[in-house]
């Protein structure tokens, strides 16, 4: 429920999981070279922030002991 309550973003980060946005070619078909960030759309940055925002809800809710087991994950849905 917290996650929730922090945005829709959040909840769906935590739902479907979040990939780092890729560079498509001109035919429009998914590569596998990472997009740079400053050329991310703004639904890109919104789906990022919202990753980012239930990582470190998640992070700052669980004991020293589970943490160290999640400290790695860069995706929330983890």
């Amino acid at each position: 429920a917290f996650l929730k309550s922090i945005d829709s973003r959040t909840w769906k980060a935590v739902l479907k999981g979040w990939s780092h946005p890729v560079i498509t070619d001109k035919e429009g078909k998914s590569t596998l070279e990472l997009k740079a960030e400053e050329d991310w759309s703004k639904d890109d940055d919104e789906q990022a922030l919202g990753n980012s925002k239930a990582l470190n809800a998640l992070f700052n809710g669980v004991d020293t002991k589970m943490f160290k087991l999640i400290k790695h994950c860069v995706v929330a849905k983890d």
